[in-house]
């Protein structure tokens, strides 16, 4: 059995490069803070996908299990999710991202306009930071509640009812963005009668 990591001798730079990425965002955060008012992430996390995960993707995509494959050929073995109150705020994080010079993005996913069928809700977003591949994902408390619920939901074995579980939660789904649309109203409201 190869003991060797997926991941070759990339580790340490690999988590440089994470929390590079973590403190620019942190920078990034204060700077909106300090026009707005409000701090805009509640949550910052960041992770480098284990070992295992990494390779079982690899088999999944058909790809061989090689550090290539994992830095080069799958994008998302940095990953950072950014966890704001409200959505103004996904993307103004967002757009601080696309200004920032040592944050190049590659591919986005706006899963917030888009949602998928089953409900799910998040900006994805494909980075390169210091030639490494770095996945961020932008949602906010209630869209982070909700995907943390339904993984663990669709991970649970011998589940009966499938049909009427997952059509619970893509109720769920929507009446949370709802209310992430009303919190934004009346964030909204607030925020025109200070300025007034």
């Amino acid at each position: 059995m190869d003991t060797a990591s997926i991941y070759g001798d990339h580790l340490d730079e690999m988590n440089l490069v994470m929390h590079h990425t973590m403190n620019l965002i942190k920078q990034g955060a204060a700077s909106i803070k300090e026009n707005t008012g409000m701090e805009p992430i509640e949550h910052l996390k960041g992770r480098i996908k284990d070992e295992e995960s990494m390779r079982e993707k690899c088999r999944r995509q058909n790809l061989p299990e090689t550090t290539d494959s994992a830095l080069n050929k799958l994008f998302d073995s940095i990953g950072i999710r950014i966890v704001c109150s409200f959505l103004d705020d996904v993307y103004a994080v967002r757009d601080f991202l696309a200004d920032c010079p040592d944050i190049e993005i590659v591919t986005e996913k706006d899963y917030i306009k888009n949602v998928k069928p089953n409900g799910y809700r998040s900006l994805h977003i494909i980075t390169r930071v210091k030639g490494y591949h770095v996945e961020i994902q932008l949602r906010t408390i209630s869209m982070d509640t909700w995907a943390a619920l339904e993984h663990h939901i669709r991970y649970k074995k011998s589940i009966a009812n499938t049909t009427l579980i997952f059509d619970e939660l893509k109720r769920c789904a929507d009446e949370l963005a709802s209310t992430d649309a009303s919190m934004q109203t009346i964030r909204s409201m607030i925020n025109e009668n200070i300025t007034c």
